[in-house]
């Protein structure tokens, strides 16, 4: 279903009953990506995923940076009557989750954050990788998707997928193939790591649990996960065994029973 938001027409889909589960994808993602763990792993709660800026079935509007994303998420919950909820995001959606707990922490009720940072730290790197976003998103717009999409998923951080059975290359090959190349564009100039504030001072404040999962050979996001881990009260680290940076997609079942288990004991 669509939702206006401040602006912008919201693609989400609600589905079940019980305890809200707010589920964030990642870069060049959309909320189906989230179909199997919420079919096979979370019959007993409400699950809510959405289409973030630039992607998938969300309608381009005015251009969002994160901290606007956050005011109309929270809105977008106002709207169904969600006040508490499960926050479940990977990597650009996990850094999206992490942002909004830090602006709507009375909103959370859990925050589980899969390959994911806290955004970065040194300003010289932050801007840096802005540049490098804003270059990339001029790629895309005059490159088209399918040159995007042929660089993207070659990419070292997603290597272990490319030992996925064919069927499932395929799937997520075709959802990055769907994206528009000004909404993609318009994602990584305004949502990108480089565009977002930092969250590492505010880490210690976090009141709500926190599971943080990264996969074994992410080597990059164990180290940063084991950093947050230190740094937030409530948090406890799990690396997945024989998975990447996309856990939820490699190895459902065990993301599944991990994050559930965790739900059901917050």
């Amino acid at each position: 279903m669509f939702l206006a938001v401040n602006g912008i027409q919201y693609w989400y889909e609600l589905n079940g009953e019980g305890e809200p589960v707010v589920l964030l994808h990642g870069f060049t993602g959309t909320g189906a990506t989230w179909e199997k763990i919420v079919v096979e792993w979370m019959p007993d709660f409400q699950t809510l995923t959405i289409d973030l800026p630039g992607h998938g079935k969300t309608r381009p509007g005015q251009a969002k940076s994160m901290e606007n994303f956050c005011r109309d998420l929270a809105a977008l919950l106002d709207e169904l009557y969600l006040e508490k909820v499960h926050l479940i995001g990977y990597s650009m959606g996990g850094r999206t989750a992490l942002s909004f707990s830090m602006y709507y922490p009375e909103r959370i009720k859990s925050l589980t954050l899969e390959s994911a940072s806290p955004g970065i730290d040194d300003e010289k790197m932050r801007k840096k990788r802005h540049q490098q976003d804003v270059k990339l998103a001029e790629w895309i717009e005059s490159d088209g998707i399918k040159a995007f999409v042929d660089y993207w998923e070659k990419l070292p951080l997603f290597e272990s997928q490319r030992h996925l059975p064919e069927s499932i290359r395929e799937e997520i090959r075709h959802e990055r193939l769907s994206h528009s190349p000004g909404g993609l564009s318009e994602s990584l100039r305004f949502m990108g790591a480089g565009a977002q504030s930092p969250w590492q001072k505010e880490l210690p404040c976090i009141p709500s649990p926190v599971l943080l999962l990264s996969g074994e050979y992410d080597k990059k996001f164990i180290e940063i996960n084991q950093m947050m881990e230190r740094l937030i009260p409530s948090a406890e680290h799990t690396t997945v065994q024989h998975a990447g940076h996309a856990i939820h997609v490699e190895r459902p079942s065990i993301f599944g029973k991990i994050v559930t288990g965790f739900l059901k004991s917050v």
